[in-house]
Order: C-alpha cells, then structure tokens, then sequence
C-alpha cells in the first residue's frame, strides 16, 4: 500500500517565520518574562563569556548586526565588507536584572572612547554599540551615557554607538560558546589582546 505523503511545507514556513522573527529583526520581548538587549563590545566572544555569567541573562547569542548586507558571514564580516558588528542578542530577566544594570555592566566591558575599534581589534566589524529595541530602551542607553559622562569624565569624548536595533544575524555554530569550547585557544586571545588590562586602566578593579 502506498502511504500518503505529508505535506511538511506549511509546517516548514512556519517554523521559518518564527525563526526570522527571533533573530533577524530588531525584535522586542520574547514574552512576558523575559525581554531582548542587542550590545556590540569588540569580539562577541568576549563578551558572551561576560554576560553569560550574571544572574538574570537566560541565554547569549553572538552574531552580527548593524550593517546593510542580508545573511553575512564571518568572513565577510571580518573583512569590513557589510557594515556589520560583532554583537550579542541577550535574552534575560528583567524580574531578576534590569536593562540599565545591563548598560552598566555593558559599559565597563567596553573603551568607549574610541571609534571602529575595541582594544586589539580594529575595524568597524568592532565598533562597540547599544542597539536598543524601542523607545525606552533607547532612553535608558541615552541616559546611562549622560551619567557616565558625568560621573566618570574622560580625556576623550564618549563615542559608543547608540542606534536602533535591524537586523541581527547569529554567528556560525563555532562561534557560540566558543570560550566554553576552546578554553585554551580564548584565553589566550583575551590575554594577548590585552582587553583586561586596558579595561583595568579605564575602570579600576571590578
């Protein structure tokens, strides 16, 4: 007997759908527990490894944002050839830790008094930036950047790229987890590229 075929296309589609919506778009609250926050701090490895250990982050995605080209890849990227940045989507909490104590934590992760590079990587690919996802996340960012001008003045401007979230595109699959993956080989990036030791410079012990 001949078995009938499913149809698996509307299946497929839809399961598409939520995908794009998840991930290639500016995005929004994923329900009513938990909330988005797109940050760019140098190489998404570095500060997925961060994040990923505060309490109140549900999960930490890295990938690329900010430029004008669909679907790029890590090469592409590196090179400077789309107008992407290294970034990370996080999912968290906003019950257990709030998106002003994440720009606070975002903000000492970060040199942000320099353009189109972050410590030994330099480029657009590695602007450091906040994306935010509405109106009151692009508030609170603009804020945390007033007080931290206020509070913590520099010899140089501020110049963190505050803009509203596009299109965020993950990574390849090497590229998640990868200090979890390759223990070794992360360290000793983060140690050559001196990211602690300037970070140590800019805001003190932790």
């Amino acid at each position: 007997m001949k078995l009938r075929q499913m149809n698996t296309r509307p299946l497929l589609v839809a399961t598409l759908m939520i995908a794009a919506t998840l991930f290639a778009t500016p995005g929004g609250a994923t329900d009513a527990e938990t909330a988005y926050a797109t940050l760019a701090a140098g190489c998404f490895w570095c500060i997925e490894a961060d994040l990923e250990k505060i309490e109140g982050v549900v999960s930490v995605t890295s990938g690329y944002t900010g430029g004008s080209v669909a679907n790029p890849t890590y090469k592409k990227v590196s090179a400077g050839k789309t107008g992407h940045t290294e970034a990370v989507r996080i999912v968290f909490d906003p019950r257990v830790i709030s998106y002003e104590e994440l720009l606070a934590i975002f903000w000492r992760n970060v040199d942000p008094t320099v353009a189109d590079r972050q410590f030994c990587d330099i480029g657009e690919q590695y602007r450091a930036g906040i994306f935010y996802h509405d109106e009151g996340q692009r508030k609170t960012a603009e804020q945390s950047r007033a007080i931290l001008e206020q509070t913590k003045p520099f010899a140089n401007p501020i110049v963190t790229e505050i803009s509203a979230a596009t299109a965020f595109y993950p990574a390849e699959a090497y590229h998640q987890d990868y200090y979890k993956k390759h223990p070794i080989r992360y360290s000793y990036y983060r140690r050559s590229c001196g990211r602690d030791r300037r970070l140590k410079e800019i805001w003190g012990e932790k």
